[in-house]
């Protein structure tokens, strides 16, 4: 089994900054892609960042110029760097990874999910 947990959130006026990790355990044989999701109240998941291996880089429109990720390989950890916070920032962030803990080079890669952390920007 795979395990991420995330941290980093919290509550920051606009125009403020956080920064999100997340870091996967477990019985992980190789990690294709990292990233980032998020939740606000009554809206569906969305897509915020992702990373495959240490440079491919994938971001939503909402959130270029102002969100950074980046990715510790040798930790298997993910980090969300979030600048000029903005209030409708505001969600429940998951992690995920797109990992294969299969054990083998042929093993299926699967989405694995983080329990999530809350980001309230105040406006």
């Amino acid at each position: 089994q795979v395990q991420l947990v995330e941290s980093g959130g919290g509550l920051v006026q606009t125009g403020g900054s956080l920064r999100l990790s997340c870091a996967a355990s477990g019985s992980i044989f190789r990690i294709n892609a990292m990233g980032w999701y998020r939740q606000a109240p009554g809206k569906e998941r969305e897509l915020v960042a992702t990373i495959i291996n240490s440079d491919q880089t994938t971001y939503a429109e909402f959130v270029k110029g102002r969100f950074t990720i980046s990715r510790d390989n040798a930790q298997n950890t993910v980090y969300l760097q979030m600048n000029s916070l903005k209030p409708e920032d505001t969600a429940v962030y998951y992690c995920y990874c797109n990992c294969n803990a299969e054990g083998y080079v042929g093993g299926r890669f699967r989405n694995y999910w983080g329990q999530g952390t809350q980001v309230t920007v105040s406006s």
